[in-house]
């Protein structure tokens, strides 16, 4: 369960966000480690088209990767209109410019007799790897599953596809390869009162940093505004001296 020594620590970390100024190139920096506290925000219908351009930023061997054959723009672009968020849950990360960098997918069995099953996929933009982000949305999405009545999560992925192989097993799944392809079976445990509070906790301080990035955005964005007005200015009034 979040404790509010934690949640204290991500208030302060998403203050600090609102007062940083942006990078101009973030997305080239080297990977750091991820912060102690990593908003996962549950996303809707209104984050489709970013999910889409989060997947098509994804290179061609992460898309093979990520569905398991090699996919053009179109296919994932269908893949996004054809989401159902009142069925499945769909979590992701938003950079500090409101990009989404790191996606999951929890999909739910269709066939009311396998209801109690749901599928985990997640795709990480290279520019955010080595952060360890897909394991922290297969523990957000193992949380919402275990809450939402999941007795069973598996994944379906290429057997080279390493670092998905190696997010189940340490969370505790069943690897069990078939040639080119592998899956990992998890069984998780009844839903608790901890669990509850912890995945609410998480999803208000997810949904309090999406605000946060939001508003500075806009904030940065009205003083680069400003800032151009000011030079257009100057430069106007140096020209009508000359």
């Amino acid at each position: 369960m979040v404790d509010p020594k934690t949640l204290f620590i991500a208030s302060l970390e998403a203050g600090r966000e609102f007062l940083r100024p942006p990078a101009e190139r973030e997305d080239t920096q080297e990977p750091r480690s991820a912060p102690s506290i990593v908003p996962i925000r549950s996303l809707g219908e209104n984050h489709r088209e970013r999910i889409a351009q989060h997947l098509l930023k994804l290179t061609p061997h992460d898309r093979y990767l990520r569905f398991g054959h090699w996919t053009h723009d179109e296919q994932i672009q269908r893949y996004a209109d054809s989401i159902d968020f009142d069925r499945d849950e769909i979590f992701g990360i938003y950079n500090r410019k409101l990009e989404l960098i790191a996606v999951a997918h929890l999909a739910y069995a269709k066939d009311q007799q396998h209801d109690s099953c749901a599928e985990f996929g997640v795709s990480v933009l290279s520019s955010a790897r080595g952060r360890g982000y897909g394991a922290r949305l297969f523990d957000r999405a193992a949380m919402h599953a275990t809450n939402d009545g999941v007795s069973l999560m598996f994944i379906h992925a290429l057997s080279e596809n390493a670092a998905m192989l190696k997010i189940a097993r340490n969370a505790g799944a069943i690897v069990e390869r078939d040639g080119m392809e592998s899956e990992a079976y998890l069984r998780l445990p009844p839903a608790s009162l901890d669990s509850r509070v912890s995945e609410m906790i998480e999803e208000q301080i997810a949904q309090t940093d999406y605000r946060l990035k939001s508003q500075a955005k806009s904030f940065w964005s009205f003083l680069a505004d400003l800032q151009k007005i000011r030079h257009d200015t100057i430069d106007a009034n140096q020209r009508s001296s000359s």
